[in-house]
């Protein structure tokens, strides 16, 4: 799918050649171990990076040239997957081939050195005006997730589940972190991500391979790095609380429930348990949709989500706090029919056309052809949609009973409105 070069140790180049768009995308992914203090620093350097450089100091400067390039797109963000943080630039330009004069490409890989490579400096470290503005952004990120309840209730839900790891970190980092940083901080963060993180550079479009890899070769001069150390996996904590209710200012109840499962990202049964996740809550044909929300009207939606790189799965519905009980009963007889292996061919047949077209879909796009290549390169065989429509379509009803069998209840948190 792509063709990979190594132009530094630790630094992987991976271009795909393809006329089946009219743009050409980047997509630059620095990672490096996930804690909340580094990815505070590390979304706050991401905002500062994103508007302005040396050559661009202001944002308007800088959106003005982007539209002057057809409307080139560029942003920065971060991301975590399993035990690993993820400052990612991605960019989207229009290909030459298309316009009837200029150089746009050469302009772009010329803009992007410049964004990476030339930060808005004074006095040898990020602008403190800057700095301060992006921390307060950052802040009423992390803040907003309290006006989102469901947000809140998941983040709640995974910190009782998995407090202190990875799975309960968010991206963003925390308030207390974010305070903290300074230019002089922010600074070493960026040094420090440019000489230390794995990177791993993308390319989509119908360009000629060799030629762009010369030229990224001589617009990123990467040192070599070493490779990411293994990390442990996070641990099912001693103590879980079974239970968890908390009430603030609201109306519709916030009913998430946490479940683990042996079957992480990668496994043999990753597969099988995509297909129950499928069947369970993941789509409007599952049990929890039809017969939470639809048989039994017991709630404004209900859907389950499976964290492959964590081991868990999560069920999240919006109730009437009166129907609580009924709620959480109702779920548990919909795992349990599963496990006593009561699925239908059509659940089956669903889900699997379900998991197919979504992977389809994904790949109609130059950014869900990199993502999905940046998930699946970690396994032992390259990715193709021939392989995975082959997985998919093997599972059994037996299979999907077998996982289910496995996965166990791990705390129920319960948000409603106070007085209720």
């Amino acid at each position: 799918m792509f063709l990979t070069t190594e132009i530094a140790k630790g630094v992987s180049l991976h271009i795909r050649q393809t006329a089946q768009f009219k743009t050409v995308n980047f997509s630059i992914k620095w990672r490096a171990p996930l804690n909340e203090e580094t990815a505070a620093q590390r979304t706050v350097l991401s905002n500062v990076l994103q508007h302005s450089n040396e050559k661009f100091p202001t944002s308007a400067s800088y959106r003005s040239y982007l539209d002057d390039l057809f409307g080139t797109v560029l942003y920065f963000d971060t991301a975590k997957r399993g035990q690993e943080h993820t400052v990612l630039m991605n960019v989207e330009t229009v290909n030459d081939q298309y316009l009837s004069h200029g150089n746009v490409l050469n302009e772009v890989i010329d803009l992007i050195q410049e964004a990476i490579f030339k930060p808005n400096y004074e006095n040898g470290v990020f602008k403190e005006s800057i700095v301060n503005r992006e921390k307060e952004m950052v802040i009423q990120r992390i803040q907003s997730i309290f006006d989102d309840k469901s947000r809140y209730a998941q983040k709640r839900l995974t910190e009782i589940i998995r407090p202190n790891s990875a799975a309960s970190f968010s991206a963003n980092g925390n308030i207390e972190a974010v305070k903290a940083i300074t230019p002089q901080s922010l600074t070493k963060t960026y040094e420090d991500m440019l000489a230390n993180d794995v990177i791993d550079i993308y390319v989509v479009g119908d360009i000629n391979v060799e030629e762009m890899t010369q030229k990224l070769k001589a617009a990123f001069q990467f040192a070599d790095r070493n490779a990411l150390p293994k990390t442990q996996e996070d641990k099912t904590p001693a103590n879980i609380e079974p239970y968890t209710k908390e009430t603030q200012e609201m109306k519709q109840g916030k009913l998430h429930i946490g479940y683990s499962t042996p079957v992480r990202f990668g496994d043999e049964d990753f597969p099988k348990m995509q297909i129950f996740n499928g069947i369970f809550g993941g789509y409007a044909h599952s049990k929890l949709f039809m017969n939470v929300r639809e048989k039994e009207s017991l709630a404004y939606y209900a859907s389950s989500s499976y964290s492959s790189q964590y081991g868990l799965l999560f069920v999240v519905s919006g109730i009437e706090p009166a129907n609580e009980e009924k709620a959480r009963q109702l779920i548990a007889e919909q795992l349990k029919v599963m496990q006593n292996g009561e699925i239908t061919d059509l659940e089956l047949a669903q889900t699997k056309a379900m998991l197919i077209n979504q992977l389809k879909e994904a790949l109609d796009s130059p950014r869900g052809q990199i993502e999905i290549f940046d998930q699946y390169k970690v396994l032992d065989e390259p990715f193709t949609m021939d392989t995975w429509t082959a997985r998919w379509q093997s599972v059994s009803k037996e299979d999907v009973q077998k996982v289910a069998q496995d996965i166990k209840l791990e705390a129920t948190y319960f948000l409603c409105g106070k007085g209720e």
